[in-house]
């Protein structure tokens, strides 16, 4: 594939964030200028959010991929989410993969490392997300070290930048905190469709992917 530039920060700098399920384009935005990353591990799990589901471009329309996860009566810690394998759901979402970017540019660069992921059966909700954001981290070559919080605070320390919560799918494809929408070339269609899940656009810009985040990422205090 050629050899694809490493893009690093000379300032430390930490955020706070929520665990997502192949992350939005808006949440890799929000971690380019930070050097740190927290992974909240001991927060309650938030329903109706991208902890279990995330957002594809299909060639008639928008699919939303959602992970099925055991419910229980109780709040539970997001880290003890279990998956519910009974339902075929990773045979399904590596379909609706294949099917929306087997055409595009780089999917046969990137997808064996993503369908070793689908092929195995993962513990915890926590523990697949894991896994996918690691590896969307290595191909991106973003530099970043991962570190999972050991204790729920309410209040962080102001040299942390608290973004638990402020990525949801509720109006994601309006204007972000984080992140200014470039266009992109996309499989299907004329126009446009932004903050899909970044595997929309590994897929679809292969090493020119971390350009467009690097141009999306909006400078905030």
């Amino acid at each position: 594939m050629g050899e694809r530039r490493r893009y690093a920060h000379s300032m430390a700098t930490t955020v706070q964030i929520d665990l997502h399920y192949l992350p939005s384009i808006e949440y890799f935005a929000c971690l380019w200028s930070h050097d740190t990353i927290v992974l909240e591990a001991h927060g309650s799990y938030p329903k109706q959010t991208y902890c279990n589901r995330c957002y594809i471009r299909a060639s008639q329309q928008i699919d939303r991929l959602t992970i099925p996860v055991i419910h229980q009566s109780t709040r539970r810690r997001y880290a003890e989410v279990a998956i519910d394998y009974t339902q075929p759901w990773a045979d399904a979402h590596w379909r609706a993969l294949c099917t929306s970017y087997s055409k595009s540019p780089y999917f046969t660069y990137f997808s064996d490392y993503f369908q070793a992921i689908y092929q195995q059966q993962y513990q915890s909700l926590f523990d697949l997300n894991l896994a996918l954001l690691k590896t969307c981290l290595q191909l991106l070559q973003l530099d970043k070290t991962l570190v999972l919080s050991q204790h729920y605070e309410h209040m962080l320390p102001p040299h942390i930048l608290d973004a638990r919560g402020t990525i949801t799918p509720q109006g994601r494809t309006q204007a972000s905190r984080y992140c200014h929408y470039v266009p992109y070339a996309q499989v299907f269609g004329q126009g446009f469709t932004p903050n899909l899940s970044v595997i929309d656009l590994l897929f679809c810009m292969g090493n020119a992917a971390v350009d467009i985040l690097q141009q999306s990422a909006t400078k905030f205090t």
